[in-house]
């Protein structure tokens, strides 16, 4: 295993019922951890909010460098390094003044693309200082045929005076990864009538053609094709018989063309798509004009989000009642409101996904998965990432204890928790609010726990804890603690999240751990025959086993005996299956 610094170490974890949380709270997030953090998230996020820094000229930004350099783009394939990152004040009068707050989105959008699913989607809050300069950004990032659409949001309900005009809102921009694999939600609407009715239930019509020009002939040729339609063939619902194939007397029928654009539409499904929905969810129709049209039954009983979001429910205003609602006091500027946050939720996530924001501030979006998990009983899961900002002495924030941002959001997550559960306790559904996830992980960077390279055995050795054994001291750096070891090698996995469950076998030894239910991490001084049978004897099999060399003291054929003895009883173990394995050392 090969080693390099900033990493993750856990630094606590929070357990407010019987279960491991599965969300988590990472603090200290420069672009480096961000690629490695890639590494276990890679296209599993369904969702991204992000509230960024507004470039007001007074704000703060995240300053890795003025440029995107060979090297950054480097990192973000895959190429560590170890840039940090750093608070500076991006001023108005400073000449890269635009340029510096792109920069510092640009490669941070750039890994957000990577953790998105093919069906992901993503908000920007934002103002009309870089509204523009972003909506370029994204659409050189996601591609301007996944932009979905721009969010106006009355922010500021009673208006802020700026001399010309007096300012009401902000924006939000929302892209998807890929359009043609996402489909977004709807609101609820209790207030919902459906015009048709068949054998499934009742429905509406919506049109199978593309509203999106950047979707047309040209960019997606696979979606421009005819159904042919029977005009002599309706059923009681006066719709019309579709097929793919041409047959005597069937109409072609293909996507309307843009009356405003005068581009040709491009049908939202592929026929691989429609053909086991023919007559049954797409059908055929004809319009007051008698022309003919390709329509989809839709039977969502929610509705379409507006672009325009006017009521208070979204105002600042709201989100600062709600934040000194919970503290007594006004801890944060601006905070985004509770209710904006579900609204994005309810459309861009399904009850079972992961949502992740990367400049979380006090920890609204947190707040709103789990209030939206008590209404609906839900799965969803958060991450937030914040970078320890200091809270200015003078503030409200720092005479209430908080040092930095990022413990205003973590107490809030836990305040926040504690009242949902309170609050919904009488609910009919009392075992989903019982078992309500509103725990949390806290993971900070850190460097290495392990001493990779046989230079640094030499170095800091007065650094040590003197209760530290003699073996520690050659493996692993100061500071350290055996589950900082264990997160440390899950980060180092592909394809496993930090929220999965590390176990301690007690049974085995105090220092012996399994992550993921696969990958054993024994970090007992002395590895013994009977360590090696019970290791192999876990059901079901691991499939790998990390185990520190200096266990073996040197001793090549004490070492081989061991992996040859591993071997005989994984073998043994298995059966006929025969399950392969590995072994690693640190």
């Amino acid at each position: 295993m090969h080693g390099f610094c900033n990493l993750y170490r856990i630094f606590h974890a929070s357990y407010f019922d019987k279960y491991a949380p599965k969300s988590l709270i990472l603090l200290g997030f420069c672009l480096v951890q961000q690629v490695l953090f890639r590494n276990s998230y890679y296209s599993k996020i369904k969702m991204i909010y992000i509230d960024p820094p507004y470039n007001t000229g007074n704000d703060f930004i995240y300053k890795d460098n003025f440029s995107i350099s060979q090297e950054e783009n480097a990192v973000l394939e895959g190429d560590l390094n170890q840039a940090g990152d750093r608070l500076i004040v991006n001023q108005k009068s400073n000449g890269r003044y635009h340029s510096n707050w792109l920069s510092m989105m640009y490669p941070r959008l750039k890994v957000a693309k990577d953790l998105l699913r093919e069906d992901g989607v993503i908000f920007i809050s934002t103002d009309d200082n870089e509204v523009n300069n972003l909506r370029k950004l994204c659409d050189e990032i996601f591609g301007q045929e996944n932009f979905i659409g721009l969010f106006i949001i009355n922010s500021s309900p009673s208006a802020i005076d700026y001399g010309h005009i007096a300012k009401m809102h902000d924006y939000a921009l929302f892209y998807a990864k890929n359009m043609q694999e996402t489909t977004t939600q709807q609101l609820p609407d209790e207030n919902k009538n459906f015009k048709y009715v068949d054998e499934i239930g009742p429905f509406n019509l919506y049109p199978l053609y593309h509203g999106n020009v950047a979707f047309n002939p040209k960019t997606r040729p696979n979606l421009f094709y005819p159904f042919y339609l029977n005009p002599f063939n309706k059923d009681d619902n006066g719709f019309y018989e579709i097929g793919l194939e041409k047959k005597d007397g069937w109409v072609d029928v293909y996507p309307v063309v843009s009356k405003k654009d005068n581009i040709q539409h491009v049908w939202r499904w592929s026929k691989i798509k429609a053909i086991p929905e023919l007559n049954r969810e797409i059908v055929g129709y004809k319009t007051a004009e008698g022309e003919f049209r390709i329509v989809q039954k839709t039977r969502l009983t929610g509705k379409v989000i507006r672009s325009l979001q006017i009521d208070k429910e979204v105002s600042s205003r709201r989100g600062t009642a709600e934040v000194e609602k919970i503290f007594g006091k006004k801890l944060f500027p601006f905070p985004k409101p509770i209710e904006l946050i579900e609204r994005f939720i309810s459309i861009g996530m399904e009850d079972n996904d992961i949502i992740l924001d990367f400049f979380a501030g006090s920890a609204t979006t947190a707040h709103a998965v789990m209030q939206l998990n008590a209404k609906d009983g839900g799965n969803r899961k958060f991450i937030m990432v914040q970078l320890p900002e200091p809270c200015e002495e003078k503030s409200e924030a720092f005479k209430g204890g908080f040092k930095n941002i990022s413990e205003i959001g973590k107490e809030r997550i836990r305040k926040a928790g504690e009242k949902i559960k309170k609050e919904n306790k009488d609910k009919v559904d009392k075992e989903s609010i019982e078992n309500l996830d509103v725990g949390f992980k806290v993971f900070r960077t850190a460097d290495t726990n392990i001493r990779w390279f046989s230079e640094a055995i030499k170095s800091d050795i007065f650094d040590y804890d003197q209760t530290m054994s003699e073996k520690d001291k050659l493996d692993f750096n100061p500071g350290y603690t055996d589950i900082d070891v264990v997160y440390e090698i899950l980060l180092r996995h592909r394809d496993i999240p930090l929220s999965t469950n590390v176990e301690k076998l007690s049974s085995i030894g105090e220092r012996t751990y399994i992550f993921a239910d696969t990958v054993v991490v024994c970090l007992e001084e002395n590895v013994t025959e009977t360590i090696i049978d019970k290791i192999a004897a876990i059901e079901p099999m691991p499939t790998k086993v990390i185990f520190r060399d200096s266990a073996f003291e040197d001793n090549i054929s004490l070492k081989t005996n061991s992996m040859l003895r591993l071997e005989a009883q994984m073998k043994k173990n298995s059966g006929i299956e025969k399950k392969a394995y590995r072994v690693e050392f640190i």
